[in-house]
């Protein structure tokens, strides 16, 4: 997801409870999480520094939450090598996907982004890990979704009207996002004893400070040569976005976590692209083509069947 620290790592992070209350928790997330990129795109803002503003909002929230449950465990020694390495991926899959709805629409880039499950089966793979053949099908289909999402390859072949639109810069941020995505899984797959809120609060810190090294130069320099961006709106999206959209929904998400199994966190999980492409297509006008709308279907059953498969 946009978003975000992993969900993978946060399901196994924690005890599943009973189910009440978790379906509007799940479903309450993904709708914040398919408003994301209208946040980004209307706040007007470059993308680094959007992602400064929520790796420092969402964190101050959720060092709040943590301290209003009174859970921290205390990293040791390489574990904070660990949260480096993994917020520095973290804030770096915000900024190439933030950066990707400049070029692509936020629906195409939304769900281009959700192959990040195949760029973990890439990435165990490279670690020596085994990978289940019956899951490669899946992947297949996938990399054809991703190519008829791009929107430069039609049904009927390539399509030369759109060349030279940035679409597969798009589509090529959006997969970096996946990538850098599944490197922040990696990651936090060494922090299991941890809360999840802890390792996020951790991992925007670390991500931000990394980012200020050219976050705040850029700051400084709009301010100086054009402070009409730095508007209440741009202001009003940003703090949505950190405080909203960052600490609010992973409290909310976390919660779901713990209430429902891993099949319907799945299944609901798709409520996140769903909303991103009512967004487009309700706020921003946007018309997919139809080598698009198939892509897109492509990509959404590649990761619900490899999900299922894992399960079964």
């Amino acid at each position: 997801m946009s978003h975000s620290p992993s969900l993978t790592s946060a399901t196994s992070t924690t005890r599943p409870r009973a189910s009440q209350g978790g379906t509007w928790r799940m479903l309450l997330a993904m709708a914040l999480s398919g408003t994301i990129g209208l946040l980004v795109v209307e706040s007007a803002l470059p993308p680094l520094l959007v992602v400064f503003a929520r790796c420092v909002l969402g964190a101050l929230g959720l060092g709040l939450w943590l301290a209003w449950r009174r859970e921290w465990v205390a990293p040791q020694g390489r574990e904070w090598l660990w949260l480096a390495g993994g917020g520095i991926a973290l804030v770096l899959n915000w900024v190439a996907l933030f950066s990707a709805y400049h070029y692509s629409s936020i629906a195409v880039a939304t769900v281009v982004y959700h192959v990040q499950p195949f760029m973990l089966l890439a990435l165990s793979a490279l670690q020596g890990e085994p990978v289940e053949r019956r899951k490669l099908p899946w992947l297949l289909l996938a990399l054809l979704g991703v190519t008829l999402s791009s929107g430069l390859v039609g049904l009927d072949g390539v399509d030369a009207s759109h060349a030279g639109t940035g679409a597969w810069i798009g589509v090529a941020l959006a997969l970096l996002a996946a990538a850098l995505y599944a490197g922040t899984t990696v990651a936090t797959r060494r922090l299991g004893h941890m809360p999840s809120a802890q390792i996020a609060m951790l991992q925007m810190l670390a991500g931000g400070l990394v980012l200020s090294l050219w976050a705040l130069p850029l700051l400084t320099h709009i301010a100086a040569t054009s402070p009409q961006l730095l508007s209440a709106r741009a202001a009003s999206m940003v703090l949505t976005l950190g405080l909203v959209h960052t600490a609010f929904m992973y409290a909310v998400m976390y919660a779901a976590f713990q209430r429902l199994p891993a099949p319907a966190i799945a299944a609901l999980s798709f409520v996140y692209p769903a909303m991103a492409l009512l967004v487009d297509l309700a706020w921003f006008g946007a018309v997919p083509s139809a080598a698009q709308w198939v892509g897109m279907g492509c990509i959404v059953v590649a990761v619900l069947g490899h999900r299922l498969t894992g399960q079964s």
